[in-house]
């Protein structure tokens, strides 16, 4: 279950968070004046789907890019399958610690756009990662592409170029690309965001798939009726920080007024 909070100097120890997947403890992070992140806990475990909501500008995709570092926390710890990758919690020994790169081989992410690259094939789009970091040969890259983008629905678009698709299928293919690296973890940061209305159910649906085969998964969506499909922990943010969190009963029996205000006007 995830467990993701404000922390303040005088709170209780948080439970042993060594058996987590993903661990974050106190992240704080800034963008000069605006303190986005707020003190922020999040354990996410093997196999959970853990959802993220809440308004524009509540924090939520820089969280997310904290897993894997695109956005380097001020400070906080970072750690994956128990290694330290982040600036530490101060006053803290940080542990064993992680290079970047090693990182981002374990956690997957999908973006809001997605960023293929419009002179490279499908084909190209998906092995080039598995042929310039994990040195594959080029048989054995496309060998796993191409299970990749069977697994999406997108075989037979193997040659294709971006331009040549629909913005539902170049976000299943940057999911491909992402899942071809074998991650631990995928990151989805509001992939529908930039679709037409009716390329939206092709995408959540390579999505619930993902799911349903226990991938462990961190998204961030406006889809509200897909975060209550499929979130085992479901967590809302406001202002940087966490204002409540809990399970699918949260969509219909929140504690909380500004979840039950926004979840009304939403869903």
């Amino acid at each position: 279950m995830a467990a993701v909070r404000e922390r303040h100097s005088d709170d209780a120890p948080l439970a042993d968070s060594s058996r987590a997947t993903v661990a974050l403890r106190d992240i704080h992070k800034s963008f000069g004046s605006n303190h986005v992140l707020r003190g922020i806990d999040l354990q996410v475990h093997a196999g959970e789907h853990v959802v993220i909501f809440g308004p524009s500008g509540s924090g939520k995709s820089t969280l997310l890019r904290t897993i894997n570092l695109l956005e380097e926390p001020d400070s906080g710890s970072v750690r994956v399958d128990g290694i330290e990758y982040g600036p530490g919690v101060r006053g803290e020994p940080r542990g064993r610690r992680g290079d970047r790169r090693d990182l981002r081989k374990q956690v997957g992410m999908v973006f809001q756009q997605f960023n293929l690259f419009p002179h490279l094939s499908v084909l190209d789009n998906v092995t080039i990662a598995l042929r310039r970091v994990k040195k594959l040969r080029r048989d054995e890259a496309e060998h796993r592409a191409a299970r990749q983008l069977d697994r999406v629905g997108l075989l037979d678009k193997i040659g294709a170029y971006p331009a040549m698709l629909s913005g539902g299928q170049q976000q299943r293919v940057a999911i491909a690309r992402a899942l071809v690296m074998d991650p631990k973890v995928m990151l989805f940061d509001e992939p529908t965001s930039a679709l037409d209305p009716e390329l939206v159910g092709e995408v959540l649906a390579a999505m619930r798939d993902l799911a349903d085969t226990g991938m462990t998964m961190v998204v961030v969506t406006h889809e509200m009726g897909f975060g209550r499909e499929i979130g085992d922990a479901n967590v809302f943010m406001d202002s940087g920080v966490i204002v409540e969190q809990g399970g699918r009963e949260i969509y219909s029996d929140c504690r909380e007024e500004r979840t039950r205000a926004f979840i009304k006007a939403v869903l």
